[in-house]
């Protein structure tokens, strides 16, 4: 009899239902839904549904299921449901939220088991006591190793999704990378496109040129006098229009240098952004580097947007400029999304003495107040499923805080948003 109510006590084994409670996994489920899942679910061995959140605005098919365990025995599934395009998300923050349900397994099982333990041995005699403290000791020591071993799990999870989150922000900046690539393509084409016309034209030239050229020796090996054989020339010349030949292959060569500098241009400004000859850190010139970003984004900005530059003298600021420059980068596209028409960027730099203040202001329809909390947040952003990552402002922020900089967002004097950079500069 005392062996039956000590194993109760110590091994008795549970179900999910009894060792979870609503108010704990509801939250957890919902919070899911916010992340950009379609539904979210806790289902026993059976497959029945214990626990779930849907939205049934969407839809999305199953893209994860991760297993439940209770000291090494499966007892139930973590389901997540979602569109493909965030499935790769999706599955690293359900890795994270069974890390939280296993935790809450675990605690809650050892709150109960010693919960029933105390009202057991109130109501043992003295003989049971001394059982149930054995007992006691290696259900003690088999929760030590068991809280040992989730706390390798929690750092091997931890480092998983550390890794996952740098691995983010590089597709972030690749697909950064990739837009701007397509728009300098655009703009290589377009003096490319009027080069390779010139050089098909000046071919044609060429080929009148040579055979103006072949018939003037075959008169030389003709008699006739040269009064005839000029006259000849000459309505050769006519009926191959070398006057205006003579006349247009001036400006096609010009056109055609102009056509080249401008490539030449477009691609020294491009490696003078992405600092391709410049590794680790280097002394930069914020106010160049602010110059350079606006130059590899005159395909986006157009001929309609109005750039104020207020610049102020800067000290050198040591930093990896590509990673500096995608910041820039990031702020004005956001910018330049917002307002893809009448756009007005202003750009200000100052210096006062201890720090560096960069202000990235346009006027656009700005940042609800609401939400400025949250858009530094990985995944977070306004814009439609599909057309953004809600990463570009996280790289913006991850960047700046490892310079052991602070970015804020404020209304701008133009109604629109005001992104402000500070940054320290230390000196010995």
């Amino acid at each position: 009899m005392q062996d039956e109510a000590l194993s109760y006590v110590v091994g008795e084994e549970k179900g999910l239902c009894e060792l979870l409670l609503d108010s704990e996994v509801q939250p957890l489920l919902e919070g899911m839904l916010v992340a950009g899942a379609t539904s979210a679910a806790i289902t026993d061995q059976d497959g029945d549904e214990l626990w779930v959140a849907r939205d049934p605005a969407r839809l999305g098919k199953e893209i994860v299921s991760l297993p439940i365990s209770l000291e090494g025995e499966t007892v139930g599934a973590l389901r997540i449901g979602g569109p493909d395009e965030t499935a790769q998300t999706l599955i690293c923050i359900a890795q994270l939220l069974g890390v939280a349900i296993d935790t809450l397994l675990r605690t809650n099982l050892k709150r109960m088991l010693t919960t029933e333990i105390h009202t057991s041995v109130v109501n043992s005699s003295y003989d049971e006591l001394i059982e149930a403290n054995r007992q006691l000791t290696e259900s003690e020591m088999r929760y030590r190793k068991l809280a040992e071993s989730l706390e390798q799990k929690v750092k091997e999870r931890s480092a998983e999704l550390k890794k996952a989150h740098a691995h983010l922000l590089q597709q972030e900046k690749m697909a950064a990378v990739g837009q701007l690539a397509s728009g300098i393509a655009h703009e290589i084409n377009n003096p490319l496109g009027f080069i390779t016309s010139n050089l098909h034209t000046l071919q044609k030239y060429v080929s009148r040129l040579i055979t103006m050229l072949e018939y003037q020796k075959t008169l030389f090996g003709i008699k006739m006098d040269d009064e005839a054989k000029m006259q000849h020339a000459d309505h050769k010349w006519q009926e191959l229009k070398l006057n205006s030949i003579l006349t247009d292959v001036g400006d096609l060569l010009q056109e055609s240098l102009n056509g080249a500098e401008r490539v030449t241009r477009i691609v020294a400004d491009l490696k003078g952004f992405s600092h391709v000859d410049e590794l680790g850190a280097v002394p930069v010139d914020i106010n160049a580097e602010l110059e350079r970003t606006l130059s590899v984004l005159t395909h986006e900005l157009g001929t309609h947007a109005t750039i104020v530059r207020e610049f102020q003298p800067l000290p050198l600021l040591p930093c990896m400029p590509a990673t500096l420059g995608q910041v820039f980068l990031n702020i004005i596209m956001n910018a330049i999304q917002a307002k893809p028409s009448g756009l007005k960027l202003t750009l200000s730099t100052a210096w006062d003495g201890e720090r560096i203040r960069i202000s990235i202001a346009d006027n656009g329809p700005g940042i609800p107040h609401d939400i400025r909390a949250k858009i530094f947040e990985p995944f977070f952003t306004t814009r439609e499923v599909g057309s953004g990552t809600g990463m570009g402002l996280a790289v913006v922020y991850d960047t700046v805080l490892r310079l052991g900089g602070m970015v804020a967002v404020t209304d701008s004097a133009a109604g629109g948003a005001d992104f402000t950079i500070t940054i320290p500069i230390r000196r010995d």
